[in-house]
């Protein structure tokens, strides 16, 4: 049984660019005589790697200048042939996870180990070739695989179309080139059993239904596309990642709605980074780990708790297996400053009419090396103010103190520059290697384009541009989108670390509730009528403002006794109860 994984990234290799197959020329066993390292049969031809031949050594991943080339020792866990490999040192799918009719499963886990390539199998858009990419497998080797397990007995249903499937795809923004004409147009083709209306006002379709596709917002798209995967005639449904770009008055509401899905005679999968928004949709979990880009693995079944708190300790405690060195710990530290606040700048009663929206501000104060999170909901005037904070656009009344240097990242990012990463962050490698560059993971990426990047690693990028000038004042537009949930602790704890040396403030506005209660030292809340009115609050202390904004949106948080974060309590539960008459949204 092979041991040992080498995957060659092939954007990133250019063997005539590093001197005609560098790692070859430095391989011990080619040097030796054998073809451990060779050129591969594409047009370009990219370096291959015989797995078989490889010993180990590491010369080539460290020497390769592009950084494509891995190589992994698997686990010795992992004793049977992979579910599906892409092909010769590509990504390889250890198991799959299990729909059970009647509950919703979840899948946690960090990108790129293989969340989506599982969901296409379980959704029948991708056929598991068992590692035998060149002469893939029967059906009956396939089921054989997996003998005895409750998988056999869903792809033997899904072989005699006993399984129908509705699979919402995680890159919602791609509808709009795939399909021209209005929401109603799109959802009516596939409505076939006249549910358009019902759906439509569940997830609050009904105000833009008449909307070109082409006009609507990234939290319009992703209702959209849920609207659609539901109209199907289906009893399993595949959500990838249901709530990215929705606000967190969306993603509840959201969760309930798939929540409702799960009858008897219907199963539902769903990937979610939003932990707060994971636990409250789904009756259980499935734990995926492995290694970004090479290999994932699928754990056994957990029930919600006991799974997220078994990703975040890092180990499965069923299969014995480690798959993080450390814990991922979300506990609140008392703020050990004990100075009296220094003013930064302060905003008075500020008023702006964007089109027939009116942003309004009661008077508000940011202090010198804080944090500072921003609560609202989609179209209530978070961006507006962020954008007035910045100097791109002036109020209509009211005054703010805009002689301080501000940085700011965008809620959008720049994904069409042939820019180079390396030199749209030479500040950041030259002033901030170890307070940026590291922790962030992105020297791996300094040779590709930003244009070449995911929307997770230019994210990163994105926040590592900004926290790297000079200025007094950043401010971050959603930072969590598209980031898993190991990354978004990450980004917390380079924030945190960016504000305490630098003695500087950071503005955050994000939708993640775990994300802003671990980060945020006080809140600005908004409240009002999304598209029509907003007014800004705060900034309170970190409690009043929590309580403040959940009794808005109608939701009590209690703490998980084992990991300490924070969870939704079931509406009409005892806790639920009791925080409600007590007052107290927010469980600190």
């Amino acid at each position: 049984m092979r041991k040992r994984l080498a995957i060659i990234d092939r954007e990133k290799c250019h063997p005539m660019e590093c001197g005609n197959y560098l790692c070859a020329k430095l391989c011990p066993v080619n040097r030796a005589g054998a073809d451990c390292i060779f050129p591969g049969d594409d047009p370009a031809k990219k370096a291959r790697i015989d797995e078989f031949l490889c010993t180990g050594c590491g010369i080539c991943p460290n020497r390769c200048p592009f950084g494509a080339i891995q190589i992994i020792n698997l686990p010795d866990t992992l004793n049977k042939d992979p579910v599906h490999r892409y092909g010769q040192n590509m990504f390889e799918l250890y198991s799959l996870p299990s729909p059970i009719f009647g509950q919703v499963t979840g899948i946690i886990g960090k990108n790129g180990i293989g969340k989506s390539t599982a969901l296409k199998i379980m959704g029948n858009l991708l056929k598991p070739n068992l590692g035998k990419w060149q002469n893939p497998p029967e059906f009956k080797e396939v089921i054989a695989y997996f003998k005895g397990t409750e998988t056999q007995k869903f792809l033997e249903k899904l072989h005699r179309n006993e399984i129908t499937l509705s699979y919402k795809p995680q890159q919602v923004d791609l509808i709009p080139k795939q399909f021209s004409g209005t929401v109603k147009e799109l959802l009516a083709k596939i409505d076939t059993k006249d549910q358009l209306h019902k759906i439509a006002e569940q997830l609050q379709l009904t105000h833009f239904l008449d909307n070109d596709i082409s006009t609507i917002s990234g939290g319009e798209l992703q209702r959209t596309a849920i609207a659609a995967a539901v109209l199907k005639d289906a009893n399993l449904f595949l959500f990838d990642e249901p709530t990215s770009y929705l606000d967190i008055k969306q993603r509840i509401n959201v969760s309930l709605f798939i929540r409702s899905l799960a009858v008897p005679e219907k199963s539902i999968i769903s990937i979610e980074h939003d932990l707060i928004i994971l636990d409250y949709m789904t009756d259980l979990i499935n734990i995926m780990y492995g290694q970004e880009g090479a290999f994932g693995v699928v754990s056994g079944v957990k029930s919600t708790r006991e799974g997220i708190n078994a990703f975040l300790d890092g180990f499965l405690k069923e299969e014995n297996v480690r798959f993080r060195d450390r814990p991922l710990k979300f506990d609140k530290t008392q703020d050990a400053r004990k100075n009296l606040p220094r003013s930064l700048i302060s905003w008075d009663n500020l008023q702006k009419q964007l089109g027939k929206f009116h942003l309004q501000t009661e008077r508000g104060t940011l202090y010198k090396n804080e944090i500072v999170g921003v609560l609202g909901e989609n179209g209530i005037g978070k961006t507006s103010f962020i954008k007035i904070l910045a100097g791109l656009t002036s109020p209509d009344a009211g005054s703010v103190d805009t002689q301080i240097k501000v940085a700011y990242k965008p809620q959008y990012l720049e994904t069409g520059s042939d820019l180079i990463v390396s030199d749209f962050l030479q500040v950041a490698v030259d002033k901030y290697p170890h307070q940026l560059i590291k922790p962030l993971d992105i020297e791996k990426l300094f040779g590709q384009k930003l244009s070449e990047l995911s929307g997770g690693q230019l994210q990163r990028v994105a926040i590592a541009h900004c926290l790297s000038q000079d200025a007094q004042l950043f401010l971050l537009d959603e930072p969590s989108a598209y980031l898993d949930v190991e990354q978004r602790l990450i980004i917390s704890k380079v924030i945190k670390t960016v504000a305490q040396e630098r003695d500087v403030t950071i503005l955050v506005v994000d939708h993640d509730l775990l994300f802003m209660d671990y980060i945020s030292d006080r809140l600005i809340v908004f409240s009002g009528t999304p598209a029509k009115n907003g007014l800004l609050r705060g900034p309170f202390p970190l409690e009043e403002g929590m309580n403040t904004f959940l009794s808005d949106i109608g939701i009590t948080l209690r703490r998980d006794p084992a990991s300490h974060r924070p969870r939704i309590n079931n509406p009409g539960s005892v806790k639920d109860r009791e925080q409600r008459e007590e007052n107290k949204w927010y469980y600190s």
